[in-house]
């Protein structure tokens, strides 16, 4: 199985920005649909943001008009644009990497970055 690897996460005041980076091999990349879930401790993990089939994006209410998922493919790399941070956004946050293949789905954790945001 190979590892995302995340980074970007901080402690930001309310209302701050901060971008989430998630870079991944060039195979996995290119056949796998990207996502970004957290996890608050005590808290299920849930999904944020995530790229769909069609080439769309999808977001939780929580967090439309906040924060954004974008793609670098040259870099092989997803990002998560988070801006006028709440604490209750305040987690741990993992990029995902979904791969239908001809055997099964196939998914991919990284290890998590941590986003705390202060009141």
């Amino acid at each position: 199985q190979v590892q995302l690897v995340e980074s970007g996460g901080g402690l930001v005041q309310a209302g701050g920005s901060l971008r989430l980076s998630c870079a991944a091999s060039g195979s996995i990349f290119s056949r796998s649909l990207m996502g970004w879930y957290r996890q608050a401790p005590g808290k299920e993990r849930e999904l944020v943001a995530a790229f769909t089939s069609g080439g769309s994006t999808n977001y939780i209410d929580s967090v439309k008009g906040r924060f954004t998922i974008s793609r670098d493919n040259a870099k092989n790399t997803v990002y998560l644009q988070m801006n006028g941070l709440k604490p209750e956004d305040t987690a741990l946050y993992y990029c995902n990497a979904r791969e239908q293949r001809r055997t099964g789905v196939y998914t991919y954790w990284g290890q998590g970055t941590q986003v705390t945001v202060s009141s």
